[in-house]
């Protein structure tokens, strides 16, 4: 891709070099490869007869001829400069993923390039049953009317410093995920409330959901982050399948 863009810009100059107008007063043009000025004539390589040819300088519109020069390498400039950043854009994203592990799990990199590794919180579902400890593979347990899914603590240890953190995210499966808001209550936190509907019993699952932009970057691998900076509090990477009460959380809280 990189050696794409740059064939690309080469051309560009070539095309550039290939079809600038050297323009008369009468109002005509000579479609030229370069020219310059000799004394009182301006000598030009003619691109329509491969040849040098000349002119004399009180035919020659020099204002016109090198008002449209300077514009046409204004543009050549601007989009070499894109090329550019798009390249450098492309270096840093290949960079980033080579740093992120293969693991299933949740990442950040600082300015540095240094890796954060995210745990995986252990949830649990609190019903008017008491509290049971979900795993993925274990059979859900049964809910009724309603009840919330919980981490230990109102405060998570592992804490970010940046409003609109950007996360690296590797899925161990094509399920959903998001950014959510965690609720502190009574020494826990609660992820997500849970409500059973009447006669068809399947679980309704609500979670303060915080909008993201994801970008994903190679297989199974993604970035995400907040479309807004977010407030001072509790958080999570969710991944969840809808209707299965068998999250998975990685947890932390923010703090400027």
């Amino acid at each position: 891709m990189v050696r794409l863009v740059l064939a690309l810009l080469l051309l560009a100059t070539m095309a550039f070099a290939a079809i600038s107008k050297l323009y008369l007063k009468d109002g005509n043009y000579h479609l030229v490869r370069e020219w310059k000025i000799e004394g009182d004539r301006v000598k030009f390589y003619s691109t329509e007869r491969s040849d040098w040819e000349e002119v004399p300088l009180a035919l020659v519109d020099l204002r016109r001829t090198q008002a449209e020069s300077e514009e046409r390498k204004k543009d050549l400039d601007d989009d070499a400069k894109a090329a550019s950043d798009e390249s450098a854009a492309i270096r840093g994203q290949r960079s980033e993923i080579r740093k992120i592990p293969q693991d299933a799990g949740v990442y950040t990199l600082d300015d540095k390039g240094n890796l954060t590794v995210f745990d995986l919180a252990k949830s649990k579902v609190h019903s008017s049953k008491g509290r049971t400890v979900l795993q993925i593979a274990v059979p859900v347990p049964m809910i009724t009317g309603k009840a919330t899914v919980e981490i230990d603590q109102e405060h998570s240890s592992r804490m970010v410093h940046e409003d609109r953190q950007e996360f690296f995210f590797q899925l161990e499966k094509e399920e959903r995920f998001g950014l959510i808001k965690l609720k502190p209550h009574k020494g826990v936190r609660i992820a997500e409330t849970l409500t059973t509907l009447p006669v068809s019993k399947e679980i309704d699952e609500e979670v303060e959901e915080v909008p993201t932009f994801t970008k994903q970057l190679e297989g199974g691998l993604y970035k995400i982050w907040p479309e807004k900076p977010m407030e001072p509090g509790e958080y999570a990477i969710i991944e969840f399948t809808p209707g299965k009460v068998e999250p998975r959380i990685w947890d932390f809280q923010f703090q400027k």
